[in-house]
């Protein structure tokens, strides 16, 4: 083979080298060096000396570690942020969280599956087991915490009662036991839904009460589902709600009355057709009845209705008047009247603002009209009142949301 002239220090001009030089120079050269630039890679390998020529790099592998939060062991963890898992040099396999009250929080992964958080906060005063795993580990990773009590609470008395069967006119109305700052956050944790579907709208008549109505009446034979989820759901500052349930209600019937005081006469309508109709006795002009949409919500069979009870002093006390049913908070009853003379009815309004029907002493005449109605009614019937003389009764008085326009009652939601 060729070898290329190498230049000397001098710059003179290279001589040629003989095959006998060229071979000397070859043998000049380290014997390892050579043999591993020419020979096979097991020639190579069997000619490493002890130093390790061609050693290999062992790599190290870390552990994955995980870290849950809330801290393993915490006693009093907050409620009001979720709980998260990660995992440092590995990706997670698998998360459990599960509390000594039967519940259990699912989550979701981030992209890497480096993390993993709960979809909810936990509930308050639980205890929880959190069991994580990282991919490709035998062995669990095992956490448990405890969440604190809230300081205050508060609970929605709702209406009507649970399973109960109601007029068409009935909302679902929820009086809150703390007043509440955060409506927003607590209508968002009530839901009302009806079979068939209708539209249903919250309307918050003051910081304690929080009302739900379609915007017509309810179809008859209506199936309404009230659900609660305002456990740890803050209401206003510190102070938290307790309720995580689902009650159902169902309307009945369709019964629909109007009063007209200027004929004195009370007509019932049954799912559209006319079902009786009775003469009445209004307020007078110095008492005059409430006009408007009114909604049954209390039924008596006999009650005692003092004057001193509504701002008119000691004008009245009767300890037994008949099937009287509330339509206002302030006092407006439809009620039989068995100490007014029969005449009055369907002639004069002679009341201090009720509506009355004649009836019986005792309440257990079934031929008088006072009975009639009462019987024929329930909790949530609609009554009607119009050319009263008194203007239309305010919508948070009892359960009358219905006076008010829909753009108007949609207008009252915090959501």
């Amino acid at each position: 083979m060729g070898v290329q002239h190498i230049s000397n220090r001098s710059g003179r001009q290279s001589q040629k080298w003989s095959r006998r030089g060229i071979l000397a120079a070859l043998g000049a050269v380290p014997a390892g060096a050579a043999l591993a630039g020419c020979s096979s890679s097991a020639d190579a390998s069997a000619s490493t000396d002890d130093k390790g020529a061609t050693a290999s790099v062992k790599s190290a592998t870390k552990t994955a570690t995980i870290t849950v939060t809330p801290v393993s062991g915490t006693k009093k963890a907050d409620f009001a942020s979720p709980v998260e898992v990660t995992v440092a040099d590995g990706t997670l396999a698998s998360v459990t969280v599960a509390g000594n009250d039967g519940s259990s929080l699912s989550g979701t992964f981030n992209d890497a599956k480096t993390k993993w958080t709960s979809a909810k906060n936990p509930y308050s005063g639980t205890k929880y087991t959190v069991t994580a795993k990282a991919q490709g580990a035998t062995d669990e990773t095992v956490a448990t915490f405890t969440t604190k009590s809230p300081g205050e609470t508060f609970i929605g008395y709702f209406t009507p009662e649970a399973d109960s069967t109601s007029g068409v006119g009935m909302p679902v109305s929820l009086n809150f036991t703390h007043a509440v700052t955060d409506r927003a956050a607590v209508q968002k944790a009530i839901t009302v839904t009806a079979e068939p579907a209708v539209e249903i709208v919250g309307h918050w008549f003051s910081d304690t009460r929080l009302d739900f109505r379609p915007e017509t009446y309810w179809a008859k034979g209506t199936k309404i589902t009230l659900s609660l989820a305002l456990k740890d759901v803050e209401g206003s500052d510190g102070v938290y709600g307790v309720q995580s349930k689902e009650v159902t209600f169902h309307i009945g019937r369709e019964q629909i009355s109007t009063v007209d005081l200027s004929t004195k006469q009370m007509v019932v309508k049954r799912d559209g057709a006319t079902y009786a109709s009775y003469p009445v006795s209004g307020g007078n002009a110095q008492h005059t009845t409430w006009s408007g949409i009114m909604v049954i919500s209390e039924r008596f069979k006999q009650t005692r209705m003092e004057s001193s009870t509504v701002g008119l002093g000691d004008e009245y006390d009767i300890s037994d008047v008949p099937h009287a049913q509330r339509l206002t908070t302030s006092g407006t009853f439809v009620h039989g009247n068995y100490w007014a003379s029969t005449s009055v009815f369907g002639s004069q309004n002679t009341s201090h603002g009720c509506v009355g029907l004649h009836d019986a002493k005792g309440a257990n005449d079934s031929s008088v009209a006072g009975y009639k109605f009462y019987e024929s009614s329930m909790l949530g019937d609609v009554v009607i009142v119009k050319n009263s003389g008194e203007k239309t009764v305010e919508a948070s008085n009892g359960l009358n949301g219905w006076n008010l326009s829909w753009s108007d009652w949609k207008a009252g939601s915090a959501v």
